[in-house]
């Protein structure tokens, strides 16, 4: 049988260096948009548009950092 190594901590690439994030005002509004949208399909029909405002908020869940705030 072989045996396994295991490394306890992943170690750091050399010579890859993190990038400092920057804003973008189309990224963030992008989100304003989205949650524009939402709030009007709200207002609109809440029942009938409830699939539509759970797949919005979805997408802003899982697309956008939280650090960036469409309210800002």
């Amino acid at each position: 049988m072989a045996k396994v190594f295991t490394i306890p901590v992943p170690p750091t690439p050399v010579g890859r260096k993190r990038r400092e994030r920057t804003s973008d005002p189309r990224y963030v509004d992008g989100q304003r948009q989205l949650v524009e949208a939402m709030r009007y399909l709200a207002q609109a029909d809440p029942v009938a548009n409830r699939e539509a405002i759970e797949l919005l908020s979805e997408h802003v869940r899982t697309r956008f950092r939280m650090t960036d705030s469409p309210l800002g």
